[in-house]
């Protein structure tokens, strides 16, 4: 009578979706940010994610993961003030940051950072000092959220993004200073150069 059916296969022969190999992923990276797996097995696992075909395949990965990774939902605020603020350099990117330009202005320069979140949210408010977000060749930006105001906003960022580079979500508004995101100058990348031959 069930000739011509498929036999009934286990839970973990189920195939997965699209949505359950990014959930995976995205508590991988989660994981990772928070120091629970290196950077080598964070890519070790993130190839076998994305190629999983079954839930037997995608359930090892996260096996030795509590069952809920936590998030820190409180965002990175920074302040220009009187003086202006700068995070350069190597610095821990986390998943939500509120820029306000202030009278002296932000620049958020994530050009040395070794960045593995999916998406990073920026809340951008230009104010009177203006706010400047510098990402590496290969890191997008979503910027249709932004808000001009009176300084303007200005998107010099290609829209090629490369595999396991965060998005960069962009809301906020430029105020009177007005808010920029791009790539490095010619400048920035030669000093770049510079630090990364001593």
């Amino acid at each position: 009578m069930n000739a011509g059916l498929p036999e009934p296969v286990r839970r973990d022969e189920w195939r997965v979706s699209h949505d359950e190999r990014e959930a995976v992923v995205e508590r991988l990276n989660t994981a990772a940010a928070e120091g629970r797996i290196d950077l080598g097995e964070l890519d070790a696992r993130l190839d076998l994610a994305l190629n999983a075909k079954t839930y037997a395949d995608l359930a090892p990965l996260t096996a030795d993961l509590p069952p809920d990774v936590p998030v820190n939902q409180e965002p990175l605020i920074i302040k220009g003030g009187m003086n202006g603020a700068t995070r350069s350099g190597r610095w821990d990117v986390p998943g939500r940051i509120s820029a306000y330009g202030g009278m002296g202005a932000v620049k958020l320069d994530f050009t040395q950072t070794e960045c593995r979140l999916p998406e990073i949210q920026i809340e951008a408010q230009g104010q009177m000092g203006g706010i400047t977000i510098i990402i590496p060749d290969g890191w997008a930006a979503e910027t249709s959220r932004m808000d001009g105001g009176i300084g303007g906003f200005t998107d010099k960022t290609t829209p090629q993004r490369l595999p396991r580079t965060p998005l960069i979500r962009l809301t906020g508004s430029g105020g009177a200073g007005g808010v920029v995101i791009r790539h490095p100058n010619s400048w920035e990348r030669r000093k770049q150069r510079r630090l990364q031959g001593q």
